[in-house]
């Protein structure tokens, strides 16, 4: 974590954040300005805003900036990320070109009533990030049947893109294995089941809100395409059945997605498709992961300047010298958090960076370590979910073949989630 106390003036530190707001700039507010958020690529607005960030850090010879960017770039989580993403533009490519994916829509199709689709899939995403504790792999499971279920349905894309994605990340809040759970808990101290039930009164009444909000849309986003039920062939649904199973069950993503390939690879040659077809699929595959990638590796460098310039530390020492009160020191950890997840783009990353200090506030201002566990996670979440640039964003955009801005006018589920989590900060519980 930066060193709060190290001496950052407002100068040094708005210079420091001048990437990241010159990247939302460039990429948000023209799009807006605009009102197409598919002419701004954001790979350019990533480009501009790490050469800014490269050109902005004094103190250093160019050559040592470059390689502070392409260190940052390089760490280790970031390259197991791109990993992930590789192997899931394989995965998906690869059941679409052999027909899985078409078999597991229509299997969805015959069991969920057609205008129960999208609350259909943003429960379905809630119950696997649950069980699996990870945003990613829930996109990875569900985004390529919701471009399908959207080709089939003629339901707009971006809003079951955003079904998946609201529903992945109610699962990434409270579930025991996540990484942000796990570190909310570290950092602050608290027993996972105590920051489970603190939460719950937090995301379980958003998550209900915002499957009412689905289910009485049906009406405004109605199923428009005119389809058939045909009888499903299951062995083509099972690579499927496989990977979500294998996910409920805990196992990693990775692995996950190496014997979802595997299986799916076995099934096409049973089937008598040629081998270096399905080589071209996943191919194919992994080639449209490349923009995702690219966009990943700048924005790790970036945000690795970014800090290492201080831009962190003074967000920090800026907001935790005006708190006032148990409320308020609540309402500045959940702040902070969500500062610090804006550059980051991380929300693990950002509980890791802000935990201590938050800790710190907790024992002073008298918020109970499992207050404060919750505030780090869903205030992260929140912010996570809504940032076009987040990982999982990217992921489920990129495997939608849509702009990563597209599904944000239909995220209901973070605005009422931090409606709610605003709510648990001016009402005080007992327990």
């Amino acid at each position: 974590m930066a060193d709060i106390s190290s001496e950052v003036t407002a100068k040094q530190g708005i210079k420091a954040l001048s990437p990241v707001l010159l990247f939302l700039g460039m990429y948000l507010i023209v799009s807006l300005v605009i009102g197409d958020f598919y002419k701004m690529p954001i790979a350019v607005a990533m480009l501009t805003a790490s050469v800014w960030a490269i050109v902005i850090c004094s103190g250093e010879r160019i050559a040592a900036r470059i390689e502070i960017y392409s260190r940052e770039a390089g760490e280790p989580g970031i390259l197991y990320m791109i990993w992930i993403f590789i192997m899931a533009g394989a995965f998906a490519s690869l059941a679409k070109g052999i027909g899985s994916v078409d078999a597991t829509v229509n299997a969805v199709l015959n069991f969920c009533p057609p205008q129960y689709i999208v609350p259909g899939m943003f429960v379905a995403a809630c119950l696997i990030s649950m069980a699996i504790g990870t945003s990613v792999g829930t996109v990875v499971a569900l985004t390529p049947l919701a471009l399908e279920l959207s080709a089939e349905s003629g339901l707009d894309l971006p809003y079951l893109v955003a079904a998946v994605l609201s529903g992945a990340f109610f699962g990434d809040n409270l579930s025991f294995i996540s990484d942000t759970t796990i570190s909310a808990t570290r950092t602050q101290g608290c027993d996972m089941r105590e920051k489970f039930q603190a939460n719950l009164w937090i995301a379980l009444p958003a998550a209900l809100v915002t499957l009412a909000i689905y289910v009485n849309s049906a009406a405004e986003y109605p199923v428009t395409a005119a389809f058939t039920l045909q009888r499903v062939e299951w062995v083509l649904v099972l690579p499927y059945i496989l990977i979500i199973g294998m996910a409920l069950v805990g196992i990693n993503v990775g692995v996950v997605l190496f014997f979802g390939i595997t299986a799916t690879l076995i099934i096409a040659l049973l089937r008598g498709i040629d081998i270096m077809d399905t080589m071209t699929m996943m191919g194919d595959g992994i080639d449209s992961m490349g923009n995702l990638i690219i966009i990943t590796l700048m924005a790790a460098g970036m945000l690795g300047i970014v800090k290492k310039c201080g831009g962190i530390a003074y967000i920090l020492r800026l907001f935790t010298g005006k708190i006032r009160g148990s409320r308020g020191a609540q309402a500045a950890i959940a702040f902070l958090v969500g500062i610090v997840n804006i550059c980051t783009a991380n929300n693990t990353v950002a509980i890791i960076t802000v935990g201590a200090i938050s800790k710190d506030i907790s024992k002073r201002f008298g918020v109970r370590a499992r207050k404060s566990a919750s505030l780090l996670d869903t205030g992260s979440c929140i912010v996570q979910c809504l940032i076009p640039y987040g990982a999982q964003t990217l992921l489920a955009t990129a495997l939608a073949g849509i702009s990563p801005a597209a599904p944000w006018r239909y995220l209901y589920y973070p605005w009422i989630l931090a409606v709610m989590l605003a709510i648990s900060i001016i009402i005080k519980r007992k327990s």
